[in-house]
């Protein structure tokens, strides 16, 4: 039998490697569904107000989940260069990062509903996203340090935790989030802002179970992660920060281009606020493939970087690049042709589902150019080129995407389509940039072993 060829080799193992990856985010993009399900059939209002609330938790979220992401490369850049023995060091001034960027985002969450009236969002749907913010915000420092853990286990290629815990997470919420809601059982009923305490349950309860995954487990047990307390060195959280807020930024450019677009419809009434959001959240779950694919190469280029290996490295993304065109092409499908049945799931409001329906069918059509945006950003976080990728994101999604979609649908008055149509030209654009960025960079990046800073090609 004759030996297989190297792409074929790499695709089989960026395949195995992203899978659980994949069912990881799907998971995550699953506890938007719940939330919407449960919202949606309490009530219109009540979707409307986790719509907005939850546009507003994950506006601030992207950044230090983005930030974060620069852990998983170095993490692999090291394992890859032979040096597993400054992981531990790392992973731990890495969990301090972690929680003072979950301190912040809680003092924000704590003061930012103050905005809701001066943003005009439609008094009926402000409460409900007062108490939604009011309890989600309880978990973001259990968030982080999760997101801590599970960056450190999918940096050395062990990425079903992520899987596992991720539908854990879900066993978690489905029964509390529609006991709070609904005030089950002697429960209150706490509608919006039951939900975002369930929420805020299943984070802590992720990051407990991953915690002490990561305590006992012997494959980590080498590494030595617990050995001993290790306080804060700061120039060792400046380089993260280096090296991570300008990925965190380029996360938040994309991430609030959806969720602005989700504040500005909430001026238009509660019925396009919960349209819109049955909508972004059906192609959130479509987004989780892509993005997962995209950890994946990450992971793979940066230990190809590690090796010194430019072949291997230029493998790794075009493999990512094949699994991430197979799975948009299905997501594509399924929302072309079925997006009447996939509104009809989360509300019996026949005007918010068929204007769900509508917007749906935009969502299709930037099914391909969201996944060539994500996966092209994964592979220059995997060669630690950060800065320039942020300029651009900025350039696609702030100068282009959302001046066009609040022109059309604010000032033209095109509404919730006017708005999808920005997003689709927004990431079109991303896509082109960032796909031409890796491009460049791939056959620029110098080849020495080891997890030096940023190339600058």
């Amino acid at each position: 039998m004759s030996p297989r060829p190297p792409f074929a080799r790499e695709l089989r193992t960026s395949a195995t490697l992203a899978a659980p990856l994949v069912l990881g985010h799907l998971s995550t993009g699953l506890i938007g569904f719940v939330d919407s399900v449960i919202a949606g059939h309490h009530g219109t209002r009540t979707l409307a107000a986790v719509a907005v609330g939850t546009a507003l938790f994950w506006l601030p979220m992207m950044v230090p989940m983005g930030t974060l992401m620069a852990f998983p490369p170095a993490v692999s850049q090291l394992d890859g260069a032979g040096r597993r023995g400054e992981i531990a060091p790392l992973f731990r001034q890495a969990m301090w990062l972690a929680a003072m960027l979950g301190v912040v985002l809680f003092a924000f969450l704590s003061v930012v509903t103050v905005a809701l009236e001066p943003m005009g969002i439609a008094p009926e749907i402000r409460p409900g996203a007062v108490a939604f913010l009011h309890g989600i915000r309880w978990g973001v420092p259990a968030l982080t340090l999760y997101l801590c853990m599970r960056y450190l286990s999918d940096g050395l290629h062990w990425t079903l935790p992520t899987m596992i815990l991720g539908f854990g997470g879900l066993v978690v919420l489905v029964p509390l989030g529609y006991a709070l809601t609904w005030g089950v059982g002697g429960l209150p009923e706490l509608g919006a802002g039951g939900l975002g305490l369930a929420s805020a349950a299943m984070m802590w309860a992720q990051a407990i179970a991953f915690f002490a995954y990561l305590w006992r487990s012997k494959r980590f047990a080498p590494l030595g992660l617990f050995a001993h307390f290790e306080p804060p060195r700061w120039r060792a959280l400046r380089e993260l920060l280096a090296t991570g807020l300008p990925i965190g930024v380029t996360v938040m450019m994309e991430g609030s281009l959806f969720i602005v677009t989700a504040l500005l419809i909430g001026r238009l009434g509660g019925v396009e606020a919960a349209a819109h959001q049955i909508a972004i959240n059906v192609a959130s779950l479509c987004f989780m493939i892509p993005f997962g694919l995209a950890e994946a190469t990450t992971v793979r280029v940066g230990h190809a970087l590690g090796r010194g290996d430019r072949d291997g490295l230029r493998r790794a993304a075009f493999a990512g690049f094949v699994l991430m065109f197979a799975t948009q092409a299905v997501s594509g499908v399924l929302l072309l042709f079925g997006n009447h049945a996939l509104a009809g799931l989360y509300t019996a409001d026949m005007a918010v589902a068929t204007l769900a329906a509508t917007l749906l069918l935009y969502a299709a059509a930037f099914q391909f150019p969201d996944g060539v945006q994500v996966l092209s950003a994964g592979a220059l976080r995997g060669l630690r080129d950060t800065r320039r990728p942020m300029l651009l994101a900025a350039l696609a999604y702030w100068g282009v995407g959302m001046p066009l979609g609040a022109g059309l649908g604010l000032g033209l008055g095109w509404g919730p389509q006017g708005m999808w149509i920005g997003l689709i030209v927004g990431l079109t654009t991303a896509a082109v940039l960032l796909s031409t960025r890796f491009l460049r960079t791939s056959g620029r990046v110098p080849m020495n072993a080891g997890t030096g800073g940023e190339s600058s090609p």
